[in-house]
């Protein structure tokens, strides 16, 4: 049952400053200020595009149907077969071929979900051929009255629309899908083909952009929008970038999401994405590839978009793959934390959260180091030292159990110390060849996983809390990278191959598996180490052969990466520890020197409002 206050509230409290630590929902009158305030979540106000896995088969004017999270992409043109027939699955993390449909083709109007979509039309020739998936196989149904390709689509597998498309006279025609026959109803206001549209349902959906004839390709590209109610077309505002051959998502006529396509020259091919919010298109943040003609489906707050071409039709398609997450996501910051003792880069960490850390070994100016410090929250404390000064170490654990192992002193070993909470005891080494360091590492003092090194190695080795095992290797073998999660599920990203990279794999206890990619490609990267596979962030690093110092954060769910709030200080060779939602950033090398800072992140943020009273 709620509580009291959960449901009325509380009262407004007088305050002669502000309060230390306001409740999320919170009203309070500073007396001394004259002002009311409140505090609410701060969340993002632009949606963003992270990189996806890519298709196995390049491909443009492809359909898709289903979720950011589940989907299909059918048909289109690629390289090896003008019109194809081939179906790939994406499970949020990688495409997979499936079955092929029975007619090869490419700009067919589709809708639906990943285990029952709807595809019909097409070309070339113009097509009215339609077909059923349901999960498994493509199946011929009834079909179209009138061909169309490069079409509109939106509903289900049993109840849709298809509208739009070439060639005359399917330009303004709509046809209605009710599970088992197509049914011709109103026409869109204007006949148009290489439209988009929602993929919303038969009784609410939108379709936008497009080509209207006569006229050249470029003069007769079109901005109109129109809305279905079920019954009829009505016109609505226009997009801001006229263009054709966009991608769209959206589950109705009241929230879509419109994006790439082609546009009037300078622009040519565009990254432009607008937001429907049910009266106005609004411009948010661009795609990374700009591209034309790419497959999508989701909706307006998580989207995809798969494939196109990136310089126009002549060109080579792509299989590229994005996905687009809405406004309205917490955010996060990184806020000043107290400076280490010692100013240093190349050192390790461990730690569950920002409050409790340790930060252990680098190169200080001078040379490597044995020293060890413990973070409180608040001020840095010198502790007992390391047994054997090193670098380019990685490390794990807790602020009082942690794990350093191997690194550089006067050359490369596989040396591995304990830490009890009080000092540090040898223990038994690193099982693989001596000369390797600049791993990375996860886990904890009983349960660990050290993988990578220089030479641009794969090895991974498992620590049991007695002996390392060596067990199966990375895809990509590579140094300066880093890590988060446990011995049975783990994230290894970026690093070096000796080219930066921004692979990532996922650990399942057994083997390495490549997912998404970072968006940044970056080495000399740190990692909330403690988080879990599914929950962590990566922060700092460079771009370059230790060049092009960057402050980029990017927060992984399981399936992609998403850039979020920046460090006030780009560095690189700086110590990681803590969550997603409790970490830590301390000491690096900031491009020019090595520095002392430490930054603390917090995976939600709260916005002041103030309201003047005078």
């Amino acid at each position: 049952m709620a509580e009291y206050k959960e449901v009325h509230g509380t009262k407004i409290r007088n305050y002669t400053t502000d309060p230390d630590n306001p409740i999320t929902g919170e009203v309070w009158y500073n007396g001394t200020a004259n002002t009311l305030k409140f505090q609410y979540p701060t969340v993002t106000t632009t949606g963003v595009w992270s990189t996806g896995s890519n298709l196995n088969q390049t491909r443009r004017l492809a359909s898709g149907a289903g979720s950011a999270t589940a989907a299909i992409v059918a048909g289109g043109v690629i390289s090896s077969a003008p019109y194809s027939a081939l179906t790939e699955s994406y499970d949020g993390t990688a495409w997979t071929e499936v079955n092929d449909l029975g007619t090869g083709r490419y700009g067919g109007g589709s809708f639906g979900t990943s285990t029952a979509a709807l595809l019909g039309g097409g070309g070339y020739p113009y097509k009215t051929e339609t077909e059923i998936w349901n999960g498994t196989n493509w199946t011929e149904v009834n079909d179209l009255n009138v061909a169309h390709s490069t079409c509109g689509g939106s509903g289900t597998s049993t109840a849709g629309i298809i509208a739009g498309g070439g060639p005359a006279p399917s330009g303004a025609l709509t046809e209605l899908w009710n599970g088992t026959n197509w049914t011709e109803v109103n026409d869109l206001g204007t006949a148009r083909y290489n439209v988009a549209s929602s993929k919303g349902t038969s009784t609410s959906a939108l379709l936008f952009a497009g080509r209207t004839s006569p006229g050249s390709a470029t003069s007769a590209i079109r901005k109109f929008t129109e809305s279905w109610n079920g019954t009829n077309w009505t016109e609505v505002g226009d997009l801001n970038l006229a263009r054709y051959g966009m991608g769209g998502a959206g589950a109705d006529n009241t929230a879509a999401l419109g994006f790439g396509g082609y546009a009037t020259p300078p622009n040519n091919v565009s990254a432009t994405t607008e937001v429907w919010n049910g009266s106005s298109w609004t411009e948010q943040g661009d795609l990374s590839t700009a591209r034309e003609y790419a497959a999508g489906t989701g909706t307006s707050t998580s989207a995809l978009g798969a494939g196109g071409d990136t310089s126009g039709p002549s060109s080579a398609p792509t299989a590229v793959t994005e996905v687009w997450t809405g406004a309205g996501q917490p955010v996060g910051v990184w806020a000043t934390g107290g400076n280490t003792n010692t100013i240093r880069s190349q050192a390790a960490g461990s730690g569950a959260d920002k409050d409790a850390a340790l930060i252990f070994g680098g190169y200080d100016n001078t040379a490597a180091t044995v020293n060890t410090e413990k973070y409180n929250g608040t001020s840095w404390t010198e502790v007992n030292n390391l047994g054997t000064a090193r670098r380019y170490i990685a490390g794990c654990g807790t602020d009082t159990a942690a794990l350093c192992t191997g690194g550089f002193s006067t050359a490369a070993d596989n040396e591995n110390e304990l830490w009890n909470g009080t000092n540090w005891t040898e223990v038994n080494d690193l099982s693989r060849p001596s000369g390797q360091m600049d791993a990375s590492e996860f886990g904890t003092t009983t349960a660990a996983l050290y993988f990578g090194g220089e030479p641009a190695s794969a090895l991974t080795e498992q620590w049991n809390g007695t002996n390392w095992t060596e067990v199966n290797d990375l895809n990509t073998g590579r140094f300066a990278l880093s890590g988060f999660g446990t011995t049975s599920a783990g994230i290894a990203a970026g690093g070096r191959a000796p080219s930066v990279t921004g692979a990532s794999e996922n650990w399942n206890g057994t083997n390495w598996t490549e997912v998404n990619d970072l968006n940044t490609a970056r080495g000399d990267l740190s990692a909330s180490q403690a988080a879990s596979s599914t929950t962590g962030i990566v922060f700092i690093g460079s771009t370059g052969n230790h060049t092009n110092t960057v402050a980029n954060t990017e927060s992984y769910n399981g399936a992609i990466w998403t850039e979020t709030t920046d460090l006030s200080t780009a560095r690189y060779r700086g110590m990681g520890a803590g969550t997603g939602t409790s970490a830590i950033c301390a000491t690096g090398y900031n491009g020019t020197a090595r520095i002392a800072s430490t930054e603390e992140w917090v995976g939600s943020s709260n916005t002041t409002k103030t309201v003047d009273t005078d």
